[in-house]
């Protein structure tokens, strides 16, 4: 049987709740670009170079939710 090592105080808050589904949907970003976007090891050396293969990971990121964005607007 699992337990948390947070206890009740601090999860009978709404706000815990609510910052679990944001940090979920934040750590599938990362599970993402590691898994599909090709950041599980960096190809580049240089802080230049590292930031432009994370800035392109994250645009391809961006164009893959865009038409689940669109049309959960529509």
């Amino acid at each position: 049987r699992r337990r948390s090592a947070i206890d009740r105080r601090t999860t009978r808050h709404p706000g815990y709740t609510v910052s679990q589904r944001v940090r979920k949907r934040i750590e599938e970003v990362f599970g993402w670009a590691k898994s599909a976007g090709g950041l599980h090891q960096v190809h580049h050396r240089g802080l230049n170079r590292v930031g432009a293969q994370v800035t392109l990971a994250a645009t391809t990121y961006n164009l893959i939710r865009l038409p689940k964005l669109i049309g959960g607007a529509a």
